[in-house]
């Protein structure tokens, strides 16, 4: 299966390079008037190395979980931390903190060359080493400030709840996941970025007006400063119920004329109308209960262990063990069904256009797209099979082809 997974990663990408470089030489009839040459070669370019570079992330990935198993990585840190501490649940807590701490500090240098080379040479990237350090370091300490208290409640009811301590553990991880929805937007994301009220009157006035006229009602809105860490543009909602934020990246507000940022927020809301975002919690929900389900049963199964190069404890609880091992090979097989949740997802965004056209200036919408492919470099000449696999939102000219504005 991993094998099967590279080889059709590397596949697909093969086909997205060679596709837009095949088109890198002009710009489609369609964006003639709206997209020059040299911006479309440049979202060429960046594109290639984006999907050559994700080559090397997922040949570096596999040959991580390759040592991690068969290869006696995580049988080597269990048995390690098993002498110096002893069964129970500081061993546990150690043996998950351990993994991630070191899966963190492998994956470190491609993660520095993602942002100081690749997004760098692009003219996107916008951080310093020291705020980059900054953000893993935080990220680190507020991943082990909540992780490690739910890991081990989980690692506690795997081993006091019976044979269903899989549906004890869905309970509390749905219930951390609700909860983290409305703690996110006032306890951690402010950890990493500034948060400050929309001060344009007018602005403000237009969004609220078009919130009220969709029946939508926010906590605030408020700018992040996303500039400080990168060019690319954006908006989104956070939150869940009434803790829901609307969240502007200064980039984008510099970017577009009002007119098109309330085209983006109908659009936004366009996905709260549909339920999109209740739909997707709901998937998750029956994804997850599937999921821990099959862990109950996997984790009393021998070969789980043995058969991924890892020797249980005889004598002493595998809860931790377990779920290092599924959390490390699901990711294989959840690869082959990324088709269908990439289609799910496109079909969501035109409904979401669809609902901003009704509520918005369509012109408006359709102008802002091509703003934010263009400043984000994103190309207008994707392979169609890697469309249909990968992406979450449709390319430009079938997005746009539904919008008015764009002959």
């Amino acid at each position: 299966m991993l094998l099967a997974g590279l080889l059709t990663r590397l596949w697909l990408a093969q086909r997205q390079v060679r596709h837009v470089a095949r088109h890198r030489g002009a710009v489609p009839a369609t964006f003639a008037g709206t997209v020059d040459l040299v911006a479309h070669q440049k979202a060429a370019d960046y594109t290639a190395a984006k999907v050559r570079f994700g080559v090397i992330e997922s040949a570096f990935a596999a040959a991580v979980l390759v040592g991690w198993t068969l290869l006696g990585g995580l049988d080597a840190l269990n048995l390690a931390l098993h002498s110096v501490l002893g069964a129970g649940m500081v061993q546990q807590l150690a043996l998950l903190g351990g993994f991630f701490l070191i899966g963190g500090l492998l994956e470190g240098p491609l993660a520095w060359y993602r942002a100081f080379r690749l997004e760098q040479r692009f003219g996107f990237n916008k951080m310093t080493l020291g705020l980059w350090l900054s953000d893993g370091i935080k990220g680190a300490c507020v991943g082990a400030l909540i992780g490690l208290p739910i890991a081990a409640l989980v690692l506690w009811l795997m081993e006091a709840a019976g044979s269903l301590w899989w549906l004890w553990a869905w309970a509390v991880w749905m219930a951390f996941n609700l909860l983290l929805l409305v703690l996110y937007p006032t306890l951690i994301a402010p950890l990493f970025n500034k948060f400050e009220p929309l001060q344009d009157a007018a602005l403000r006035q237009r969004i609220e007006g078009l919130m009220a006229r969709c029946g939508f009602t926010a906590k605030g809105l408020f700018v992040m400063d996303g500039s400080k860490r990168s060019a690319h543009a954006n908006a989104y909602f956070t939150g869940f119920g009434p803790a829901k934020r609307v969240v502007f990246f200064d980039t984008l507000l510099q970017r577009l004329a009002p007119g098109e940022i309330d085209a983006v927020l109908a659009h936004e809301l366009g996905h709260f109308k549909h339920r999109h975002i209740a739909k997707r919690l709901v998937t998750m929900f029956a994804v997850s209960l599937a999921g821990f389900a099959l862990l109950g049963w996997l984790s009393s199964q021998v070969w789980f262990y043995t058969g991924l190069g890892v020797t249980p404890n005889f004598t002493s609880a595998n809860s931790a063990l377990a779920l290092l091992l599924f959390l490390s090979v699901v990711p294989l097989f959840a690869f082959f069904i990324t088709p269908l949740t990439s289609h799910l997802s496109r079909q969501h965004e035109f409904e979401a256009d669809a609902y901003a056209v009704q509520h918005a200036n369509g012109h408006d919408l359709a102008q802002a797209l091509l703003k934010l492919y263009k400043d984000n470099a994103s190309t207008l000449t994707p392979d169609p099979l890697f469309v249909k696999f990968y992406y979450s939102h449709p390319p430009a000219a079938e997005r746009l082809a539904r919008l008015p504005g764009v002959a």
